[in-house]
């Protein structure tokens, strides 16, 4: 697993602050080989959502992505929910002319409950969510690309697709523990009924839909399998607020560890997962020989699960450039860079 930062100014003060990996090789030229891009918690406060725009059309002059994936949070947890920051946001999004894969972060419906973000019921936010961003199931945003969704099942967001023997799998998981967390924004203590019902669904979905990756990638001898998401379920900042003495912290994630772990010991191959949420970019395997994970999630080591947390928030300035090896190479099936921003305006 290898990553790597663009060279130059901006570069190098980003690589101030993080430490990286050794450079990934040069591919071959090859038709089967093919990058894709990720951004995530973006954007964020109002500078950041003047410079949006900017973003994006820079995004689009990377003539060689074969789709861009958002893996959530579109607004800062700070700020209001309402239908006119979700149209803007679309507008920006139906500018990418790659195909858009975006998966619901929890800053956008699941933390609505809270005063400063309009005090809404966050399940109404979902629907309107759902409304809007994802109009047409089966559809990516920006540049069309087919892909199969849970539309059926009430989850339009949740999607399917491969891409040259890389299955690609992308779940609504959500920050705040999956959303258990009481709407405290609205005077409740504990989770609603409406709530309940809400994340033991959308969970037996993503648990559904998993499983289904995982039996399609071993029928179709896939080389790999990505899974995207929005909450980062192995969380750091979790290890030092106590969670391995309070699993239950954690207890929302636990049956899509469990499908993911169980997923990735039925493949032979690697398994990608892609997650933002935390706001710091990471790359590590959660659930290796040594990880406190394993006791957390009550899980058994696993050597083939590998996770990049996307940068994100309002002091971030960069997206990151994913590459799939060729058919014919060997080794890393997967492998990534991050690049700052050249422009903002």
């Amino acid at each position: 697993m290898k990553s790597r930062l663009l060279a130059g100014a901006s570069a190098l003060a980003i690589a101030a602050t993080a430490s990286f990996a050794a450079a990934a090789p040069a591919l071959a030229s090859a038709d089967d080989a093919y990058t894709f891009g990720v951004i995530g918690d973006v954007p964020y406060g109002e500078a950041q959502v003047a410079q949006f725009p900017g973003m994006v059309s820079e995004l689009n002059q990377q003539d060689d992505l074969r789709f861009v994936a958002h893996v959530g949070d579109i607004k800062a947890g700070s700020a209001q929910c309402t239908d006119e920051y979700f149209a803007n946001i679309k507008e920006q999004f139906d500018r990418f002319e790659a195909p858009l894969v975006y998966t619901p972060g929890d800053n956008e419906w699941v933390d609505c409950h809270r005063a400063n973000n309009g005090s809404y019921n966050p399940l109404e936010r979902l629907d309107t969510l759902r409304g809007m961003f994802f109009a047409n199931p089966g559809k990516t945003l920006g540049g069309t690309m087919p892909v199969d969704s849970q539309a059926d099942l009430g989850l339009p967001e949740n999607v399917t697709f491969g891409k040259n023997r890389v299955a690609f799998s992308v779940i609504n998981t959500q920050g705040s523990n999956n959303s258990l967390a009481p709407w405290s924004g609205l005077g409740l203590t504990e989770a609603t009924n409406e709530q309940l019902d809400e994340v033991a669904t959308r969970t037996a979905a993503d648990v559904t839909q998993l499983q289904e990756t995982f039996a399609g990638a071993r029928r179709t001898n896939a080389r790999a399998v990505v899974v995207v998401t929005q909450a980062d379920m192995f969380d750091p900042s979790q290890l030092a607020n106590g969670v391995e003495e309070n699993p239950d912290q954690v207890s929302g994630f636990r049956p899509i560890v469990d499908a993911l772990a169980a997923g990735a010991r039925s493949f032979d191959g690697p398994v990608y997962l892609i997650n933002g949420d935390s706001h710091t970019y990471n790359a590590d395997q959660p659930l290796a020989a040594d990880s406190p994970w394993l006791e957390v999630y009550g899980q058994q080591p696993l050597g083939n699960l590998d996770r990049v947390t996307v940068e994100g928030a309002a002091t971030s300035n960069e997206w990151m450039r994913f590459t799939v090896a060729p058919n014919a190479a060997t080794g890393e099936v997967l492998s990534w860079e991050r690049f700052p921003y050249a422009r903002t305006k």
